[in-house]
């Protein structure tokens, strides 16, 4: 068996379904269903069955399924330590971003990185930052970019903290908020809750929503239309002309503020790669190692 086989059963197992997993990994179903029998010929057992509700892991299969996502990891870390003992920064680094950070800091961050180490190639991962927290827990990718504050046991860096505030296409007054139309959008639970937690302070009356959409970049594009204001991190609207912020502020008078962390394991930074990397992003935000 190679590591493309154990890709089969780890996609396999956490899919269950033959037509699923051949999708992602850009073969034929009957390719699939091939190098499956050649895999369970060469174990010699039956590790899976094909029914009406999909494929269910014989004992056995699970076993080996189960077994599937440690062997991966550890062919890739093979892998990177060989790449690791020659001496130029060389390989693929594995990053997992939030959504936000990808769009509006990581390009940038990428291509300065890359006039510096130009043999270096980025497999970069973008969900919530929760699941990113999980990634760097599980080791599936190096260096994690996460907004919030999330429990972490490792190497924990601030990059940034950037305020929380109002944006609307007007100027208004924070006192009629629960009068005027609110654009939100889809974010993670953390700034959904340092949102509510502000606005409970401030108002007696839940806020007037009238457009709920998925992403902040949609929200941005509905303030500067002026169909409402929406209440959004400073990085959402940096560098936008022809709107108004209004920074929102606790009881105490402080700005709210939002983080955003470099988060790894000590030891990755064994490898150069990791190291050139987050090392790298500690210069570019002026942040001490």
């Amino acid at each position: 068996m190679d590591d493309r086989d154990w890709l089969i059963l780890q996609l396999l197992y956490k899919k269950k379904n033959i037509t699923k997993t051949a999708q992602s990994l850009y073969i034929s179903q009957p390719s699939l269903t091939h190098r499956l029998q050649q895999i369970e010929k060469e174990l010699g057992v039956v590790l899976v069955n094909r029914g009406r509700r999909g494929v269910q892991f014989t004992p056995q299969g699970e076993y080996v399924a189960k077994h599937a996502n440690q062997i991966l990891l550890d062919i890739q870390k093979i892998k990177e330590n060989v790449s690791n003992m020659e001496k130029d920064v060389v390989g693929t680094l594995r990053l997992g971003v939030s959504d936000s950070f990808t769009h509006y800091k990581l390009p940038q961050l990428l291509k300065a990185f890359k006039e510096d180490y130009p043999k270096v190639e980025f497999k970069v991962t973008t969900d919530w930052s929760k699941e990113i927290v999980q990634l760097a827990y599980n080791q599936d990718i190096h260096i994690g970019i996460v907004r919030g504050d999330y429990s972490w046991q490792g190497e924990k860096h601030l990059l940034f903290s950037e305020t929380l505030c109002i944006v609307s296409k007007e100027k208004i007054n924070i006192k009629d908020l629960p009068n005027l139309p609110r654009i939100d959008y889809r974010t993670d639970y953390l700034l959904r809750a340092m949102i509510d937690n502000w606005w409970t302070d401030n108002f007696a009356v839940a806020p007037r929503v009238n457009i709920e959409v998925d992403r902040a970049d949609t929200c941005k594009g509905m303030v500067l239309n002026g169909l409402g204001y929406a209440i959004v991190p400073s990085m959402i609207v940096e560098n936008v002309d022809n709107i108004h912020k209004i920074d929102l502020i606790d009881k105490k008078g402080n700005p709210i503020l939002r983080p955003t962390w470099m988060i790894y394991y000590k030891d990755t930074l064994d490898m150069s790669i990791v190291h050139a990397f987050a090392d790298f992003v500690l210069e570019t935000h002026h942040v001490e190692k």
